[in-house]
């Protein structure tokens, strides 16, 4: 029995899975490590938590599963998207914290950029629209701030990455700078179409090519961990962002097939097959992970806040003391008592787009109680997501017919049961949840012939539970309405 280790780098834990040739998990582990905000809207990691995080799980995992590295055939990175790293190439230490995905310090340099007409620009080679939520503003601030190290870029003393970059030069010894398509067509650098780093976005966004890392397919030997890592040379063989591996773990390999992650965030991707379908309803169109040589295409949908919300009920209300309390609570109560919650903590995503709304409560009564709150939150994460699905389908022309769900909160039942209830189609949950950590391993797995193709990989994926629609068009319209409501009431908050 061949096995594959899958690192899982998430925005709020890293994960490590070892997986077997049967698609099966054979080990687990996972460890939070530490969120910063140095400021409202700003939202950081130090990059060294990332990889000692993410180097404790894998060797912890191992270790579960009874295995050494010579008994690991690949290794696959799936990671969070957008975050932005720099590090010096002679030492390997970050010149500053990571700029997480969600941090929302350039949004006046994306409404500059705006003014000059240049979102056409950008988003008709990238797919992506101009948002704070990329990594190229990031980047540029990175430089802009820090002095004298434009300098050392333009020099080639610097390598940018995401954190798939990150991982795998800190596995490698510092002899692999690379990414792959999924996670370079999310930093607002590379063209999709031309499949390379794009010359006129760097000088839009005043970025040294000195400091990017090679492209290449998510199904590709990169090469190997350094012998001290883990004992012996593993092959680094499959690297994708979260939300494509995710996609291609749920065996999406045709198009018109679907999932939605619930993570800190809640993605939803829709295989559009060799076309690149360019949105008007405010979906991004971006690169699949790549196991083959063409490359293909998915519209795509951001919601900033899902499993966020429940952490902020945790963290920030003391509503609950953990996590997985929210569904009880939630179930506590027949529905949230006309309570809508809009998590907009770091503006809102897809269709909007609206880097200055900000959260938002209403409908509170003197009946209001906690249970009503956390319901609320949960329904406002399948709001958001029904939000996302309506435009995909006017975009695509396609009507679904399942959405394939994973991420840790696809383990709610009655977030599962009210999601399919507002889209009106089934919701559908694999026996193996872990899907984004699977895409990795399968990737990985593809470029070292421990599965011989796609049909062999969706030949594994099985049904854990379909959740049927049971609520009328017309109450679940009604209950949509509320909700754009409430929407429009956060938008447009934050000062400029």
């Amino acid at each position: 029995m061949k096995h594959i280790l899958a690192l899982d780098q998430g925005t709020t834990s890293s994960r490590a899975i070892v997986f077997a040739e049967d698609g099966r998990m054979r080990a687990m582990a996972q460890q939070e490590f530490r969120q910063i905000f140095p400021h409202p809207g700003w939202v950081e990691h130090d990059p060294q938590d990332i990889w000692a995080s993410q180097l404790r799980v894998a060797r912890r995992a191992l270790a579960q599963a009874g295995l050494k590295a010579a008994d690991i055939t690949a290794l696959g990175i799936a990671n969070q998207r957008e975050t932005t790293i720099l590090w010096e190439r002679k030492s390997g230490q970050p010149v500053h914290n990571a700029i997480v995905w969600q941090d929302r310090r350039t949004a006046a340099e994306c409404d500059r950029l705006k003014r000059r007409d240049r979102t056409q620009a950008v988003r008709s080679k990238t797919g992506l629209v101009l948002d704070p939520y990329f990594s190229a503003t990031k980047l540029a601030w990175l430089l802009d701030s820090i002095p004298g190290l434009r300098l050392h870029a333009e020099r080639g003393e610097l390598a940018f990455g995401t954190v798939d970059s990150w991982l795998a030069w800190k596995l490698s010894g510092g002899t692999l700078h690379v990414t792959d398509v999924s996670n370079a067509s999310r930093t607002m650098l590379y063209n999709i179409h031309a499949d390379a780093w794009d010359e006129g976005l760097l000088a839009l966004f005043r970025i040294p090519r000195a400091l990017l890392p090679e492209v290449l397919p998510s199904s590709h030997l990169y090469g190997e961990s350094a012998k001290r890592i883990f004992g012996a040379p593993i092959p680094i063989a499959g690297i994708a962002g979260d939300q494509q591996a995710a996609l291609f773990g749920q065996a999406c390999h045709t198009p018109g097939m679907a999932k939605n992650t619930y993570g800190t965030g809640c993605f939803m991707l829709l295989n559009t097959g060799a076309k690149a379908v360019p949105s008007a309803n405010g979906l991004l169109t971006t690169r699949c992970a790549q196991s083959g040589a063409k490359p293909r295409y998915a519209l795509e949908g951001s919601v900033f806040a899902a499993g966020a919300v429940v952490q902020w009920l945790r963290d920030g209300l003391g509503i609950i003391r953990a996590s997985n309390e929210v569904e009880a609570l939630a179930a506590s109560v027949v529905d949230a008592g006309g309570v809508y919650l809009v998590p907009a903590f770091a503006g809102l995503g897809a269709p909007h787009w609206d880097a200055y709304a900000r959260g938002t409560m209403l409908g509170i009564t003197r009946g209001t109680t906690r249970a009503h709150i956390a319901r609320a939150a949960l329904e406002a994460i399948a709001f958001q997501s029904a939000e996302v699905l309506q435009s995909m389908q006017q975009d695509s022309g396609i009507r679904l017919k399942e959405l394939r769900v994973d991420g840790g909160a696809a383990v709610n039942n009655m977030l599962m049961q009210f999601q399919a209830d507002i889209l009106g189609v089934p919701a559908v949950r694999p026996k193996v949840l872990e899907t984004t950590a699977l895409g990795a391993a399968y990737l990985a797995g593809l470029a070292t012939g421990v599965w011989k193709d796609t049909a062999e990989i969706g030949r594994q994926w099985a049904v854990g539970r379909r959740f049927e629609p049971a609520m009328s068009r017309a109450e679940a319209a009604a209950r949509m309405a509320g909700w754009t409501r409430a929407l429009e009431r956060s938008k447009d908050w934050a000062e400029r």
